[in-house]
Protein backbone atom coordinates (compact mmCIF):
# COMPACT_ATOMS: atom_id res chain seq x y z
CA UNK A 1 0.00 0.00 0.00
CA UNK A 2 2.76 2.67 1.04
CA UNK A 3 5.00 1.63 -2.20
CA UNK A 4 1.65 2.09 -3.92
CA UNK A 5 1.54 5.57 -2.60
CA UNK A 6 5.06 6.52 -3.36
CA UNK A 7 4.67 5.38 -7.15
CA UNK A 8 1.19 7.21 -7.58
CA UNK A 9 3.44 10.33 -5.72
CA UNK A 10 6.39 9.90 -8.45
CA UNK A 11 3.94 9.79 -11.25
CA UNK A 12 2.16 13.05 -10.61
CA UNK A 13 5.03 14.89 -9.62
CA UNK A 14 6.67 13.54 -13.50
CA UNK A 15 3.43 14.32 -14.73
CA UNK A 16 3.72 17.83 -13.57
CA UNK A 17 7.27 18.26 -14.64
CA UNK A 18 6.70 17.14 -18.28
CA UNK A 19 4.05 19.55 -18.20
CA UNK A 20 5.69 22.40 -17.23
CA UNK A 21 8.89 21.44 -20.02
CA UNK A 22 6.15 21.45 -22.96
CA UNK A 23 4.53 24.58 -21.90
CA UNK A 24 8.45 26.26 -21.60
CA UNK A 25 9.31 24.68 -24.50
CA UNK A 26 5.95 26.04 -26.36
CA UNK A 27 6.51 29.14 -24.74
CA UNK A 28 10.16 29.43 -26.86
CA UNK A 29 8.70 28.42 -29.83
CA UNK A 30 6.45 31.72 -29.62
CA UNK A 31 9.35 33.77 -28.86
CA UNK A 32 11.51 32.54 -31.81
CA UNK A 33 8.60 32.80 -34.42
CA UNK A 34 7.78 36.11 -33.23
CA UNK A 35 12.00 37.34 -34.19
CA UNK A 36 13.15 37.81 -31.23
CA UNK A 37 15.78 35.38 -30.73
CA UNK A 38 16.65 35.96 -34.30
CA UNK A 39 18.86 38.71 -35.12
CA UNK A 40 16.75 41.31 -36.84
CA UNK A 41 18.47 43.97 -39.37
CA UNK A 42 16.95 46.84 -38.76
CA UNK A 43 17.19 49.27 -41.55
CA UNK A 44 16.37 52.85 -40.72
CA UNK A 45 17.06 54.61 -37.66
CA UNK A 46 16.45 52.17 -34.93
CA UNK A 47 15.77 55.53 -32.51
CA UNK A 48 12.37 55.49 -34.14
CA UNK A 49 11.88 52.26 -33.99
CA UNK A 50 12.68 50.88 -30.00
CA UNK A 51 13.24 52.37 -26.69
CA UNK A 52 16.80 52.08 -25.90
CA UNK A 53 17.75 49.80 -22.46
CA UNK A 54 18.25 52.61 -19.92
CA UNK A 55 14.71 53.89 -20.75
CA UNK A 56 13.51 50.60 -19.87
CA UNK A 57 15.34 50.04 -16.85
CA UNK A 58 18.03 52.84 -15.74
CA UNK A 59 19.19 50.86 -12.89
CA UNK A 60 22.31 48.46 -13.62
CA UNK A 61 21.31 46.00 -10.53
CA UNK A 62 17.60 45.99 -11.00
CA UNK A 63 18.66 44.69 -14.70
CA UNK A 64 21.52 41.88 -13.85
CA UNK A 65 18.54 40.52 -11.40
CA UNK A 66 16.37 40.41 -14.10
CA UNK A 67 19.20 38.43 -16.48
CA UNK A 68 19.79 36.29 -13.09
CA UNK A 69 16.19 35.52 -13.25
CA UNK A 70 16.32 34.49 -17.32
CA UNK A 71 19.43 32.54 -16.85
CA UNK A 72 17.60 30.40 -14.15
CA UNK A 73 14.61 29.76 -15.82
CA UNK A 74 16.36 28.59 -18.58
CA UNK A 75 19.02 26.75 -16.49
CA UNK A 76 16.24 25.31 -15.00
CA UNK A 77 14.29 23.39 -17.77
CA UNK A 78 17.80 21.34 -18.95
CA UNK A 79 17.75 18.20 -17.86
CA UNK A 80 20.79 15.71 -17.35
CA UNK A 81 19.80 13.63 -20.10
CA UNK A 82 20.74 16.79 -22.60
CA UNK A 83 24.28 16.42 -21.71
CA UNK A 84 24.18 12.92 -22.32
CA UNK A 85 22.23 13.20 -25.62
CA UNK A 86 24.58 16.16 -26.76
CA UNK A 87 27.16 14.12 -26.47
CA UNK A 88 27.23 10.12 -26.10
CA UNK A 89 25.66 9.73 -29.77
CA UNK A 90 27.10 5.84 -28.94
CA UNK A 91 27.05 3.44 -26.17
CA UNK A 92 28.95 4.93 -23.31
CA UNK A 93 31.04 1.20 -23.47
CA UNK A 94 30.33 -0.32 -26.77
CA UNK A 95 32.05 1.58 -29.81
CA UNK A 96 29.43 -0.22 -32.08
CA UNK A 97 26.37 0.54 -30.79
CA UNK A 98 24.55 3.45 -31.80
CA UNK A 99 21.41 3.63 -29.38
CA UNK A 100 20.80 7.75 -29.00
CA UNK A 101 20.00 8.52 -32.46
CA UNK A 102 16.25 8.87 -32.61
CA UNK A 103 16.07 10.26 -29.18
CA UNK A 104 14.32 14.01 -29.31
CA UNK A 105 16.68 17.11 -29.81
CA UNK A 106 18.38 18.89 -27.04
CA UNK A 107 16.07 21.77 -27.45
CA UNK A 108 16.44 23.49 -23.71
CA UNK A 109 20.28 22.83 -24.35
CA UNK A 110 20.53 24.89 -27.62
CA UNK A 111 18.20 27.43 -26.58
CA UNK A 112 20.09 28.68 -23.61
CA UNK A 113 23.29 28.64 -25.77
CA UNK A 114 21.11 30.88 -28.45
CA UNK A 115 20.31 32.88 -25.15
CA UNK A 116 23.51 34.18 -24.58
CA UNK A 117 24.22 34.88 -28.20
CA UNK A 118 21.15 37.30 -28.13
CA UNK A 119 22.48 39.02 -24.96
CA UNK A 120 25.94 39.13 -27.04
CA UNK A 121 24.32 41.12 -29.54
CA UNK A 122 21.69 43.52 -27.50
CA UNK A 123 24.92 44.89 -25.85
CA UNK A 124 26.39 45.33 -28.98
CA UNK A 125 23.21 46.98 -30.64
CA UNK A 126 22.55 48.99 -27.22
CA UNK A 127 26.06 50.38 -27.56
CA UNK A 128 26.00 51.22 -31.39
CA UNK A 129 22.80 52.97 -31.88
CA UNK A 130 22.87 55.97 -30.15
CA UNK A 131 23.88 58.70 -32.64
CA UNK A 132 26.15 61.33 -29.84
CA UNK A 133 29.49 59.56 -28.52
CA UNK A 134 28.33 60.75 -25.03
CA UNK A 135 25.45 58.57 -24.67
CA UNK A 136 27.15 55.37 -26.41
CA UNK A 137 29.68 55.89 -23.26
CA UNK A 138 27.08 55.90 -21.18
CA UNK A 139 25.78 52.68 -22.23
CA UNK A 140 28.88 51.18 -21.88
CA UNK A 141 29.37 52.44 -18.42
CA UNK A 142 25.80 51.08 -17.67
CA UNK A 143 26.67 47.63 -18.95
CA UNK A 144 30.16 47.39 -16.41
CA UNK A 145 27.84 48.02 -14.25
CA UNK A 146 25.19 45.25 -15.08
CA UNK A 147 27.81 42.99 -15.58
CA UNK A 148 29.78 44.06 -11.92
CA UNK A 149 26.48 42.91 -10.48
CA UNK A 150 26.26 40.05 -12.26
CA UNK A 151 29.86 38.69 -11.02
CA UNK A 152 28.58 39.81 -7.52
CA UNK A 153 25.43 37.65 -7.96
CA UNK A 154 27.34 34.64 -9.27
CA UNK A 155 25.45 34.72 -12.67
CA UNK A 156 29.06 34.34 -15.02
CA UNK A 157 26.55 33.35 -17.67
CA UNK A 158 25.33 37.02 -18.07
CA UNK A 159 28.63 38.43 -17.53
CA UNK A 160 30.61 36.52 -20.11
CA UNK A 161 27.90 37.30 -22.52
CA UNK A 162 28.20 41.03 -21.90
CA UNK A 163 31.66 41.08 -22.21
CA UNK A 164 31.71 39.34 -25.49
CA UNK A 165 28.58 41.60 -26.48
CA UNK A 166 31.45 44.93 -25.97
CA UNK A 167 34.57 43.15 -28.00
CA UNK A 168 32.44 42.51 -30.79
CA UNK A 169 34.38 44.43 -33.06
CA UNK A 170 31.77 47.09 -34.52
CA UNK A 171 31.93 48.22 -30.75
CA UNK A 172 35.29 47.65 -29.69
CA UNK A 173 36.88 50.09 -33.10
CA UNK A 174 34.58 53.10 -31.17
CA UNK A 175 37.91 54.61 -30.11
CA UNK A 176 36.21 57.73 -29.76
CA UNK A 177 33.59 56.99 -27.25
CA UNK A 178 35.78 54.55 -25.44
CA UNK A 179 38.24 57.29 -24.61
CA UNK A 180 35.20 58.81 -22.75
CA UNK A 181 34.51 55.61 -20.54
CA UNK A 182 35.88 55.05 -17.22
CA UNK A 183 37.33 51.37 -18.23
CA UNK A 184 39.34 50.57 -15.28
CA UNK A 185 36.25 48.57 -13.80
CA UNK A 186 35.78 46.60 -17.35
CA UNK A 187 39.84 45.83 -16.95
CA UNK A 188 38.93 44.02 -13.69
CA UNK A 189 35.72 41.72 -15.56
CA UNK A 190 37.59 41.12 -18.63
CA UNK A 191 40.69 39.81 -15.93
CA UNK A 192 38.20 37.92 -14.31
CA UNK A 193 37.03 36.18 -17.93
CA UNK A 194 40.03 36.11 -19.48
CA UNK A 195 40.40 33.41 -21.74
CA UNK A 196 44.44 32.44 -21.06
CA UNK A 197 45.48 29.35 -18.71
CA UNK A 198 41.86 27.89 -19.58
CA UNK A 199 39.80 30.40 -17.80
CA UNK A 200 42.10 30.28 -14.55
CA UNK A 201 40.96 33.81 -13.05
CA UNK A 202 37.07 31.92 -13.78
CA UNK A 203 37.81 29.08 -12.73
CA UNK A 204 38.72 30.10 -9.49
CA UNK A 205 35.80 32.60 -9.07
CA UNK A 206 33.46 29.72 -10.02
CA UNK A 207 34.95 27.45 -7.26
CA UNK A 208 34.59 30.42 -4.78
CA UNK A 209 31.02 31.02 -5.73
CA UNK A 210 30.32 27.05 -5.40
CA UNK A 211 32.03 27.49 -1.96
CA UNK A 212 29.34 30.26 -0.87
CA UNK A 213 26.66 28.71 -2.31
CA UNK A 214 26.99 25.42 -0.17
CA UNK A 215 27.27 27.20 3.54
CA UNK A 216 24.88 29.97 2.23
CA UNK A 217 21.85 31.13 4.19
CA UNK A 218 19.67 32.71 1.48
CA UNK A 219 18.90 31.63 -2.11
CA UNK A 220 20.89 34.94 -2.86
CA UNK A 221 24.06 33.63 -1.54
CA UNK A 222 23.19 30.09 -3.12
CA UNK A 223 23.24 31.13 -7.11
CA UNK A 224 25.70 29.89 -9.21
CA UNK A 225 25.20 30.37 -12.79
CA UNK A 226 28.24 29.25 -14.90
CA UNK A 227 29.76 30.00 -18.45
CA UNK A 228 27.62 27.16 -19.66
CA UNK A 229 29.38 26.96 -23.28
CA UNK A 230 32.54 26.35 -20.96
CA UNK A 231 30.57 23.93 -18.84
CA UNK A 232 29.38 22.29 -22.17
CA UNK A 233 33.16 22.47 -23.65
CA UNK A 234 34.76 20.56 -20.55
CA UNK A 235 31.97 17.79 -20.35
CA UNK A 236 32.21 16.89 -24.03
CA UNK A 237 36.33 16.63 -23.93
CA UNK A 238 36.39 14.95 -20.59
CA UNK A 239 33.78 12.11 -22.33
CA UNK A 240 35.92 12.33 -25.45
CA UNK A 241 39.37 12.65 -24.14
CA UNK A 242 39.17 10.29 -21.64
CA UNK A 243 38.29 6.92 -22.76
CA UNK A 244 35.61 4.33 -21.13
CA UNK A 245 37.56 1.48 -20.94
CA UNK A 246 41.50 1.18 -19.22
CA UNK A 247 44.00 -0.54 -21.07
CA UNK A 248 43.37 -4.01 -18.96
CA UNK A 249 39.65 -4.15 -20.49
CA UNK A 250 38.24 -2.56 -16.92
CA UNK A 251 35.59 0.21 -16.73
CA UNK A 252 37.23 4.07 -16.48
CA UNK A 253 35.32 4.78 -13.31
CA UNK A 254 37.13 7.61 -12.55
CA UNK A 255 36.12 8.95 -15.80
CA UNK A 256 32.39 8.56 -15.15
CA UNK A 257 32.46 9.63 -11.49
CA UNK A 258 34.27 12.88 -12.96
CA UNK A 259 31.26 13.51 -15.52
CA UNK A 260 28.59 12.04 -12.41
CA UNK A 261 30.54 15.27 -10.34
CA UNK A 262 30.23 17.35 -12.77
CA UNK A 263 26.29 17.09 -13.97
CA UNK A 264 25.38 16.32 -10.28
CA UNK A 265 27.08 19.86 -9.16
CA UNK A 266 25.30 21.58 -12.28
CA UNK A 267 22.25 20.12 -11.45
CA UNK A 268 22.27 21.50 -7.92
CA UNK A 269 22.81 24.90 -9.05
CA UNK A 270 20.31 24.41 -11.91
CA UNK A 271 17.43 24.27 -8.97
CA UNK A 272 18.24 27.11 -7.20
CA UNK A 273 14.78 29.11 -6.93
CA UNK A 274 15.60 33.09 -8.19
CA UNK A 275 15.25 35.36 -4.94
CA UNK A 276 14.69 38.47 -7.37
CA UNK A 277 11.20 39.73 -7.66
CA UNK A 278 10.24 39.34 -11.65
CA UNK A 279 9.89 42.88 -13.76
CA UNK A 280 7.39 41.44 -16.38
CA UNK A 281 8.53 45.14 -18.72
CA UNK A 282 12.07 44.70 -18.20
CA UNK A 283 11.92 40.96 -18.90
CA UNK A 284 9.77 41.31 -22.03
CA UNK A 285 12.37 44.08 -23.69
CA UNK A 286 15.41 41.52 -23.39
CA UNK A 287 13.65 38.60 -24.56
CA UNK A 288 11.82 40.45 -27.38
CA UNK A 289 13.54 43.61 -28.76
CA UNK A 290 14.86 43.60 -31.91
CA UNK A 291 18.70 43.41 -32.43
CA UNK A 292 20.84 43.98 -35.06
CA UNK A 293 22.74 41.09 -37.62
CA UNK A 294 26.48 41.43 -37.80
CA UNK A 295 26.20 43.95 -41.05
CA UNK A 296 23.34 46.37 -39.21
CA UNK A 297 26.09 46.83 -36.26
CA UNK A 298 28.92 47.14 -38.75
CA UNK A 299 26.88 49.98 -40.18
CA UNK A 300 25.71 51.52 -37.38
CA UNK A 301 29.34 51.82 -35.78
CA UNK A 302 30.50 52.88 -39.29
CA UNK A 303 28.15 55.59 -39.11
CA UNK A 304 28.62 56.50 -35.03
CA UNK A 305 32.43 56.56 -35.97
CA UNK A 306 33.47 57.16 -39.83
CA UNK A 307 35.81 54.23 -41.08
CA UNK A 308 39.36 53.95 -40.24
CA UNK A 309 41.00 52.03 -43.20
CA UNK A 310 40.81 51.30 -47.33
CA UNK A 311 39.23 47.88 -45.94
CA UNK A 312 36.79 49.64 -43.33
CA UNK A 313 35.69 51.88 -46.52
CA UNK A 314 35.21 49.34 -48.71
CA UNK A 315 32.94 47.56 -46.10
CA UNK A 316 30.45 50.58 -45.17
CA UNK A 317 30.31 51.26 -49.35
CA UNK A 318 29.04 47.99 -49.84
CA UNK A 319 26.81 47.80 -46.60
CA UNK A 320 25.02 51.22 -47.55
CA UNK A 321 24.45 49.56 -50.92
CA UNK A 322 23.05 46.74 -49.53
CA UNK A 323 21.03 48.38 -47.07
CA UNK A 324 19.55 50.68 -49.50
CA UNK A 325 18.06 48.28 -52.18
Amino acid sequence: QMYWKNVQQLLQNLIRKLAAVSQYEEVLAKINATSTDHLTVLKTKPQSIQRDIITVCNDPYALAQQLTHIELERLNYIGPEEFVQAFVQKDPLDNDKNCYRDRKKTQNLEAYVEWFNRLSYLVATEICMPVKKKHRARVIEYFIDVARECFNIGNFNSLMAIISGMNMSPVSRLKKTWAKVKTAKFDILEHQMDPSSNFYNYRTALRGAAQRSLTAHSNREKIVIPFFSLLIKDIYFLNEGCANRLPNGHVNFEKFWELAKQVSEFMTWKQVECPFERDRKILQYLLTVPVFSDDALYLASYESESPENHIEKDRWKTLRFVSEV
